[in-house]
């Protein structure tokens, strides 16, 4: 089952990415590395797969 947009927020801020907010239904988050995600989507739909993949990615690269 796929995790919802809010889960992935959470995921974000627990790394340590703050929202820096946004237009309309997307939200930029910006790492103290400088890394950036931004996500689109209502807090309770569905996240997409490529959106899951992209957040584990940056979460992945600000661990090095």
């Amino acid at each position: 089952m796929p995790k919802n947009i809010r889960e992935l927020i959470t995921v974000l801020e627990k790394a340590g990415f703050s929202n820096r907010g946004g237009k309309d239904s997307h939200r930029n988050f910006l790492h103290p590395s400088e890394a950036k995600v931004t996500i689109s989507g209502k807090p309770g739909s569905d996240a997409l797969k490529y959106q899951e993949k992209e957040v584990q990615s940056k979460i992945e690269e600000v661990k090095k």
